[in-house]
């Protein structure tokens, strides 16, 4: 059965992304672990948050660079303010609430997981109870600021259950399972 999957490199200090949006620590740090390909090759589609898709358009290209361009697939963005004419055709933007929008993404990844990208469409998957898993990678770099993995004032307690780790390199590897 297909799942709904957080997937993100976090800095030992617990951010996804550096300031001004900096994600080059993290495609430093990428490797060929076991688990980020399994994650890769069971994805079926995307669903993101329009701050990853102005970030990842304006700094890593976009769609295309999503697994350095080793992933193709749907990619849906959740959105109040859709793009007049976007950058990439090939992007659909949703603007209903979190549960059809991961309903229309799941729909679209033909009985494959489906995977989350952004800390805030994270976020509204768990509050909602939609996410299944997540991965992390862990990197070895304090990044001192920038964008949070998870938490904040009225942020809530997740429950998780530790499924699989592994070492592949520079990373370590975690595989939680949502418990509520």
């Amino acid at each position: 059965m297909s799942r709904v999957v957080w997937h993100v490199t976090m800095s030992l200090d617990g951010f996804i992304a550096g300031p001004d949006d900096a994600m080059d620590w993290a495609f430093e740090q990428a490797g060929d672990g076991a688990m980020a390909e399994q994650v890769r090759e069971t994805t079926g589609a995307i669903l993101a948050g329009r701050r990853w898709y102005d970030v990842a358009t304006r700094k890593y290209g976009g769609r295309g660079g999503i697994y350095g361009g080793a992933w193709i697939g749907p990619v849906f963005v959740l959105t109040h303010r859709p793009p007049e004419r976007p950058e990439d055709p090939e992007i659909s933007f949703l603007t209903s609430g979190i549960a059809a929008a991961v309903s229309t993404a799941r729909a679209a990844a033909d009985g494959r997981n489906l995977e989350i990208f952004g800390a805030d469409t994270a976020r509204q998957c768990l509050d909602a109870g939609l996410t299944d898993e997540i991965v992390v990678h862990l990197a070895p770099v304090l990044l001192g600021d920038g964008v949070r993995l998870y938490g904040g004032r009225g942020f809530r307690q997740v429950k998780l259950e530790r499924i699989a780790a592994a070492v592949p390199g520079h990373l370590t590897d975690l595989r939680f399972r949502v418990l509520g």
